[in-house]
């Protein structure tokens, strides 16, 4: 990371940018009778610059929807709404309503105008929300609003759904006139399969941008992050993932000033690797997080082939599971992925950490059978690398992957 980017020791999440104040309620929208938080604002004092990337599911919850509306509107946004434990996912005309009554509810109790609110929902797939519950639930958070740690540590706890752990990361940007922040929580363990995955994440930042370049940044952050990362190759109806800019910092961030957006680039990359990397290592019931690097391809997109291929093989990720180097998976997945590929050409490492040697395992045509006691030690980390070299052109991608286990079959084969 490059000099005046310093990362936050003891994140808060959305409240650690200046500026923006966070609270949770309980509304026992999952009716399991307990006071599980299952219901989130993420609210900003000041109007702000907004930007959204969103699920591609042919799909698409209710939530999604309004949100798109909102933000094409190009109005000011104030505050976010956000329920787990239920998707309001099709659920037809009642679904629509449902998330206009949450977005009424909310501004409402905030205080703001209608449109300045966005609605965001996760959880099951094809119940009605309990909306008397909720239209309870949003005044009494909105009464908790504060700018402290604890706060935001509870909305990161109120979005999560099979997640073991909140999600949440902060950096500090330091520059000529002075500092800015970026925050964020994020929500996602399960479904999880570019363009993107049964996640949420809010994104704050206290430095001001324009619309058109806070949505090209996130764009970017999202492709690199986000969207390259699978669990189970499940693509969901709810993805979300939403920026926010207040511009209290005082920090302006032009178009035309190069330097100022490149750093603010790098940061928000940053911050979304961060968090993608967490939801991939809080996947459902995994025991490895795999990173695969494809290099030499004809172009961006065959690697990207060939990554998701591999990455969502069930044979490839079961010999992850049991920590065993069966190369051939992964050749294999790599020759059905509809990308251009030589054989011969073919070069496959792996690698324990960046950094660390890259043992080969695969090169010119054969497999190097004298290194398998290598290959043997590194899937048996819990993180390791795989390098695949086409060995054709210079297009290249990065996928987060994780293994497959029988606990992950349990946990998914009922409610």
């Amino acid at each position: 990371m490059k000099k005046g980017m310093t990362w936050l020791d003891q994140p808060s999440g959305w409240v650690d940018a200046k500026g923006f104040e966070a609270a949770a309620a309980s509304c026992d929208i999952r009716n399991k009778q307990n006071d599980r938080l299952d219901l989130a604002l993420f609210v900003s004092s000041a109007p702000c610059t907004a930007a959204g990337v969103f699920t591609l599911n042919a799909v698409k919850a209710a939530p999604v929807r309004q949100c798109q509306a909102a933000l094409a509107s190009g109005k000011a946004i104030h505050a976010i709404v956000a329920n787990s434990g239920n998707a309001n996912a099709c659920t037809g005309a009642r679904g629509e309503q449902d998330a206009a009554s949450m977005q009424a509810a909310t501004a409402k109790a905030l205080n703001v105008d209608l449109s300045s609110v966005l609605v965001c929902s996760t959880g099951r797939i094809g119940e009605f929300l309990p909306m008397a519950k909720i239209e309870q639930g949003i005044p009494t958070a909105a009464t908790e609003l504060d700018g402290k740690d604890s706060s935001g540590h509870a909305a990161a706890d109120a979005i999560l759904t099979s997640d073991t752990r909140r999600k949440v990361a902060a950096l500090e940007v330091s520059v000529g006139s002075g500092s800015y922040r970026i925050s964020a929580v994020a929500k996602g363990a399960g479904m999880i399969q570019p363009n993107m995955a049964t996640m949420l994440a809010f994104v704050s930042t206290d430095a001001g941008l324009d619309t058109e370049l806070l949505q090209s940044c996130l764009r970017k952050a999202v492709d690199q992050s986000f969207n390259a990362i699978t669990v189970d190759g499940d693509m969901s109806t709810n993805d979300t993932v939403l920026l926010l800019a207040n511009g209290a910092s005082g920090v302006r961030i032009d178009a035309a000033d190069s330097a100022a957006v490149a750093a603010f680039q790098e940061a928000l990359n940053a911050i979304c690797y961060d968090l993608a990397e967490k939801i991939v290592g809080d996947g459902e019931k995994i025991t490895k997080v795999v990173e695969l690097r494809i290099l030499g391809a004809a172009d961006d997109g065959d690697a990207e082939k060939v990554a998701r291929a591999i990455g969502n093989s069930l044979l490839v990720k079961s010999s992850w599971y049991g920590e065993d180097p069966n190369w051939g998976r992964l050749l294999d997945a790599a020759g059905y992925a509809g990308a251009r590929l030589e054989e011969s050409k073919l070069k496959l490492h792996y690698r324990a950490a960046a950094g660390e040697e890259a043992v080969p395992v695969f090169v010119d045509g054969l497999g190097l059978a004298e290194r398998k006691p290598d290959w043997k030690a590194i899937v048996r980390r819990k993180r390791f690398i795989i390098e695949m070299d086409l060995g054709i052109g210079q297009g290249a991608f990065r996928l987060l992957a994780s293994d497959l286990t029988e606990g992950y079959v349990h946990f998914n084969k009922s409610e």
